[in-house]
């Protein structure tokens, strides 16, 4: 083997590479174990609980504490690094928000009445169900379509838009404004949604934007209460701007306030929690304050033995002073740990304490942390500022709704970047008052009760324009110009689609997963060693290296390890093998020849190279497809699918070449094969071409019928394409579909599906009932329904609660799903448009490697034809088998595996074809493919057999939620085999004309 020392370092590097990656996982999990026996409370019943409140508080307060590598990581930067698990493995939330870009449009127009705009809008949400275009730009297309002589500036000429669109503006510079205006609008939003999970206190929650469709997705592991989530999500922004009270006129109330906390405490007082409905901290009783004179003294005493036992004000909120024990100057209290914000509150919020300050003070807190450092690293602790209530009700002196524009601009005389902003005519008025009265002062930025910036005035703001100015970031000025901008942009986020996971799931998820992965895992090692014997054992050495290096890769690259993810890894493990078998079958072909181990092991290598990389290529395209138009967990399932094919492909080609040198420098024999696998169809000659015809009427006929199904019957079609809600419940006994159906029929006004989602004793639950009512409380309707329908079925008659939240109990909704129509229509699209986008790719990529339209088109015809196959059967037997068959994402995901692997198999024999057509150029196309067939015979079994052992392990193991999914790769890959062999070549033969197969057999490829 060539450059051996130079692959060596290669394996080494990326192995303590892998390691270094996966050893933040184990960091972090050693911490995570060591916060749940901190939070574990013994039971009566000697059933052990963890109490969450106890858990967040450790985790928080170990957030930014050193936990790895000689004091170089902190236990968040660990947590950032470690291989997250999905919401289907650890229970969770899972959220699509939708901004409403139609709705952004008709308030920049100030919603006008014009007949023309409101048929563009609505002709342009018709035109985006079957479009991946953005919203804005449809709308242009439609408003052409509608009124092609006129112009939008008439439409958006408003007051707000008037610096930005004149008379003059063409249309399409109108559309780069709408474009700019929403994109802002929706960014703004994200702001809004980020800072608000912040502060909802889930760990290590994932907020992203979903390309330019105006959908923003929320991930929350480990949510306890997801109606607060829905009404936290989708409430609308309030922005305000509110006068400030200055730290020096609080400081005789803070005192007092100190030492009453401090007196109720040692009465033995409870405070109420008033951020966590239901919840209370009974406080231990301590030493009264001493009173004295000065803050210096009393915060001093707060950071002694009342710090430790966090029973007065000061020994969590940390005043803000100088070194030297100095007020300083500003609307800034002081600073409290993120995590003891809500005792702070409960404090502040007894009705003694609460007394002791003015009537018009109100408290907030700062949006973000306090970063210190040059490099701005933010700590845990967050500001506690002094707001004046000066309006009626609460109400500001000023709301968002008067800011007309707001942008950042960089002063190039101080190297700063500041914020621009400008109001209308009748905020301009009031902010020359509010300005005025506040010369010296701080004027606070409120959004949804958490101060954004608190700029000082230093002179009264005529005309409504003024500047924000202070030591921003680029992104911070960002955000804060969105904040400022929300008032003017109203943009309603609605939930389009959900999924609700509880823990007791997550974890049979997690049990059924490693199970599978465990079993298939032996099972694939035992079946290589049957096989090939010694190199058997070299094979297993580099599918070990393969899963390893795979799981270093995901790391590496912060992915989320779903379900349907560890599907993805155990089917590579199948895959992966492929190469082995390549290469082991290729071997045996030249020790037949009489050549050396040596040698033979080297022409084996060299010769399946081709054919590897051929096979491989295939099934990447199509995982690559999957990633680019799938969602969520099927994007999951991609990134194993690719990351496991790059790695399977080093792994089998240089550390199974590796371990063959070294086995051949000790002098140790290596054996191929076994006593009963060493001639293993090793002799076949079978007419393949011959018994086209049979294969065609068998094909024929079995796909006519799965078409008549799919015609008359249809399909089961899953909530992904349809829309609708899913809901799995289980009861603590066996129930009857027919009686949950009855049960929910009256309720909902509708007969919702009902089937047996494992065992006997849990359902699965789908309905349309008020899909397209977009009301926030629509969630809470239908679970009261399904409560009041479905308890009684139960032994145990539960509380709504228990029922209806994932974490209560083990029994009631243990999972949950809502896919909106616009989402349906979206996921339906992408997956259409990744079975067409793989099949061109396939087509394109054959034809160019093998040189004539011929293969391409066969390889693509059998691809047809498995798909085809697996829909008619899915369409026969939806209602027949025990199990989960709808027509979803995740099929489509099957579909595209099955693709991927059927062109895998292909292009193998493809690729032998060609080998032949070179070394024996006289011969027929028939006699060339009947022998390429033949002797790549036993590679195809061995292949088919590994992945099937793998599809097994996981259709029996893998749990209920994969289980239709291993059922449709069964069908596929069987199917797959089948067309390889005796569909995708065949009709590539046919192809060919009598003159062509002539000039074939002349030796035109070469």
């Amino acid at each position: 083997m060539q450059n051996r020392g130079a692959i060596s370092f290669i394996a080494i590097v990326l192995a303590v590479a892998c390691l270094y990656q996966l050893s933040f996982t184990f960091v972090a999990s050693r911490v995570e174990k060591k916060a749940e026996e901190y939070a574990t409370v013994k039971g009566k019943n000697g059933i052990d609980s963890i109490d969450n409140k106890k858990l967040n508080n450790y985790l928080d307060s170990m957030k930014n504490q050193p936990a790895y590598l000689f004091n170089l990581y902190t236990f968040q930067e660990c947590k950032d690094r470690q291989l997250n698990l999905g919401l289907d493995l650890k229970g969770g939330m899972n959220v699509t928000l939708e901004v409403s870009v139609p709705e952004i449009l008709k308030s920049l127009s100030n919603h006008s009445a014009d007949a023309s705009f409101n048929k563009a809008i609505e002709l342009a949400k018709e035109m985006q169900k079957s479009s991946k275009s953005d919203f804005v730009t449809l709308f242009g297309k439609a408003y052409e379509q509608v009124a092609p002589n006129e112009k939008l500036s008439k439409i958006f000429g408003t007051y707000e838009l008037k610096s930005q669109i004149t008379p003059e503006s063409t249309n399409a510079q109108v559309l780069d404004v709408l474009r700019k205006q929403t994109d802002g609008a929706i960014a703004n939003s994200f702001n809004v949604l980020r800072n608000r999970i912040d502060r909802f206190g889930v760990v290590q929650p994932n907020i992203q934007r979903l390309g330019n469709t105006g959908r923003i997705l929320v991930e929350l592991p480990g949510v306890k209460d997801p109606s607060r989530v829905r009404k936290l999500l989708q409430g609308t922004a309030n922005l305000q701007f509110f006068e400030t009270y200055e730290l020096t006129q609080l400081v005789q109330p803070l005192m007092a306030a100190n030492a009453k906390v401090a007196e109720i405490v040692k009465a033995g007082g409870v405070v109420k929690d008033t951020t966590m409905k239901g919840d209370s901290t009974k406080v231990a009783a301590a030493e009264p304050v001493a009173k004295t004179n000065t803050l210096k003294k009393e915060l001093g005493k707060g950071k002694g033995a009342e710090a430790k036992s966090q029973t007065s004000l000061f020994s969590l909120l940390q005043p803000y002073i100088d070194g030297q024990g100095n007020v300083m100057p500003g609307s800034i209290v002081g600073t409290a740990r993120i995590s003891d914000t809500a005792k702070v509150n409960a404090f502040l919020a007894m009705p003694a304490v609460k007394a002791l300050f003015p009537r018009d003070l109100a408290l907030m807190w700062s949006v973000k942390p306090v970063v210190t450092g040059p490099k701005k690293v933010e700590t845990d602790r967050i500001e506690l500022y002094a707001i004046r209530i000066t309006g009626r009700d609460g109400k500001a002196p000023l709301d968002g709704s008067v800011i007309v524009d707001a942008s950042k601009q960089f002063d190039d005389k101080h190297g700063s970047v500041d914020v621009s902003m400008r109001m209308n005519s009748e905020g301009a008025k009031t902010w020359a008052r509010l300005t005025g009265d506040n010369v010296g002062r701080q004027i606070a930025i409120v959004l949804d009760g958490l101060v954004y910036s608190a700029p000082r005035v230093n002179q009264a703001i005529e005309g409504g324009s003024s500047s924000i100015s202070g030591t921003f970031t680029t992104q911070e000025a960002d955000d804060l110009a969105n904040v400022l901008n929300s008032g003017k942009l109203p943009a309603p986020a609605k939930i389009v689609q959900e999924d609700v996971v509880g823990p007791s799931l997550g974890q049979e998820s997690i049990n059924a997963g490693m199970l599978s992965f465990i079993i298939a895992f032996l099972l694939v090692l035992g079946y290589m060693i049957f096989f090939y014997s010694g190199a058997g054992l070299v094979a297993n050495v580099a599918l070990v290296a393969n899963v390893f290096l795979l799981f270093g890769v995901l790391a590496s690259f912060k992915a989320v390890l779903t379900l349907p993810g560890i599907a993805g890894i155990v089917l590579t493990m199948g895959m992966a093998v492929d190469a082995n078998v390549i290469i082991y079958e290729r071997i045996k072909e030249e020790l037949r020849t009489g050549k050396g181990v040596r040698l033979a092991l080297t022409d084996g290598f060299k010769h399946a190279l081709p054919s590897i990389i051929d096979g491989q290529l295939t099934t990447l395209i199509t995982g690559i497809a999957l990633y680019i138009f799938g969602s969520g967990p099927i994007q999951g399932f991609a990134t194993t699918l690719i990351i496991g094919i790059m790695t399977s492909l080093f792994t089998s080609l240089f550390i199974s070449h590796l371990v063959f040198d070294w086995w051949l420098n000790k002098g140790r024999n290596i054996k191929f094969y076994t006593d009963h696998t060493k001639n293993f169809l090793a002799n076949t000659n079978f007419d393949f071409v011959g018994v086209r015809k049979y294969a065609y009427i068998f094909s024929i006929t079995v796909i006519t019928l799965g078409t008549a199904s799919w015609v008359i019957k249809g399909f089961n079609y899953g909530v992904d394409f349809t829309g609708g809600r899913t809901y799995t419940v289980r009861f603590d006994q066996d129930v009857h579909a027919n009686d949950v159906r009855a049960a929910l029929s009256t309720a909902l006004g509708e007969s919702p599906e009902v089937k047996q989602f494992g065992s006997a004793n849990q359902m699965k639950i789908t309905t349309k009932y008020l899909i397209h009512d977009n009301k926030s409380n629509v969630d809470s309707i239908i679970s009261t329904k399904l409560y009041q329908s479905l308890n009684k079925l139960n032994k145990t008659s539960l509380t709504y609660d228990e029922f209806a939240t994932t974490n209560k109990t083990s029994i009631g909704i243990i999972s949950s799903s809502v896919v909106g129509p616009s989402v349906a229509d979206d996921i339906k699209l992408g997956a259409i448009i990744a079975v067409i986008v793989s099949l061109i790719a396939i087509f394109i990529y054959i034809a160019i490697r093998f040189k004539r339209w011929q293969w391409g088109l066969g390889g693509v015809a059998s691809l047809f034809h498995d798909t085809m196959f697996v829909l008619g059967f899915y369409s026969l037997f939806s209602s027949i088998m025990p199990f989960n068959m709808d027509v979803d994402m995740s099929f489509i995901a099957a579909i595209l595996t099955i693709i991927g692997y059927s062109i895998n198999d292909t292009v193998i024999i493809f690729d032998r074809i060609r080998e032949y057509r070179r070394e024996h150029p006289n011969r027929s196309l028939k006699v060339n493919i009947n022998q390429a067939i033949n002797s790549t015979l036993s590679r195809t079994v061995n292949t088919v057999g590994t992945v099937l052992v793998v599809l097994f392990a996981i259709f029996f193991f893998g749990g209920d939620v994969i289980r239709g999914f291993a059922f449709a790769l069964l069908v596929g890959v069987g199917i797959g085999t089948f067309s390889s062999v005796l569909v995708a070549t065949p009709i590539a033969y046919d192809l060919f004309k009598v003159g062509d197969e002539n000039k074939l057999a002349e030796g035109e490829e070469k």
